[in-house]
């Protein structure tokens, strides 16, 4: 009678088991994320990281929070960056009593374009050691990897890389400022017409101000690229 049972006592004990295993969504929620992410973040042109609804959150199960280190990344970059345009009004310049008159913003937009760049460097570092620790199949692992570099990587590194090059145009300004201070006696911003008494200032001053229209060009560049990295030009 033992023998008879035996059987049957494994086959109860390995039902819960096969019960479970039927039970894994894994797979589903899975195919549900990777989906997602190919078709609404991979093939949209730009920079889009679309605000999950509830059904998708219960459809993709776990995988809601390697979504997240994408979410909360963008969220935080779009703060810090969200001043840069006031910022960048209040450095304009648009003649040079302005560049003399404004030394003062020039060093206040400086300041707050080097927070902005170590505000978003802390971010990307944080979203880069989340995604580090995020276990994901094959896969699965393959089209996370291009939404995370469409939507953190690459507009992060473009915009960290702007920086510099705003950073130049602010020095070449706070330049001319100095030297103008510096040659006071032999520069005249009295009228609108800005008269040099020296050729020697004259010329150096010339150079300085060619500088600054060359650093002001390559700001525009640099505006272009970021642009296109946010729209997919």
């Amino acid at each position: 009678m033992k023998s008879l049972f035996r059987p049957f006592l494994v086959l109860a004990a390995a039902l819960p088991f096969m019960l479970a295993a039927c039970g894994d969504k894994e797979p589903e929620q899975r195919a549900a994320f990777t989906q997602f992410l190919q078709t609404r973040i991979v093939d949209k042109p730009g920079v889009r990281v679309p605000k999950l609804t509830d059904e998708e959150k219960q459809s993709f199960g776990d995988y809601t929070a390697h979504y997240a280190v994408i979410t909360d990344f963008n969220a935080g970059m779009d703060a810090s960056v969200k001043p840069l345009s006031g910022i960048m009004q209040k450095g304009a310049v648009r003649s040079l009593n302005d560049v003399v008159a404004r030394r003062d913003d020039f060093k206040a937009v400086q300041a707050s374009l080097n927070e902005m760049g170590a505000a978003l460097q802390a971010q990307q570092a944080k979203a880069d050691a989340a995604r580090a620790q995020l276990k994901q199949p094959e896969d699965l692992k393959a089209v996370y990897d291009k939404a995370y570099e469409k939507t953190v990587s690459l507009p992060a590194d473009t915009f960290r890389d702007t920086l510099p090059q705003l950073n130049a145009t602010f020095d070449a300004s706070l330049k001319i400022a100095d030297y103008v201070a510096a040659h006071a006696a032999q520069i005249d911003l009295s009228g609108p017409i800005v008269k040099v008494q020296d050729p020697a200032v004259q010329a150096e001053l010339n150079g300085l101000l060619q500088d600054l229209n060359a650093q002001a060009k390559n700001v525009q560049q640099a505006q272009t690229r970021m642009q296109a990295v946010m729209v997919g030009r």
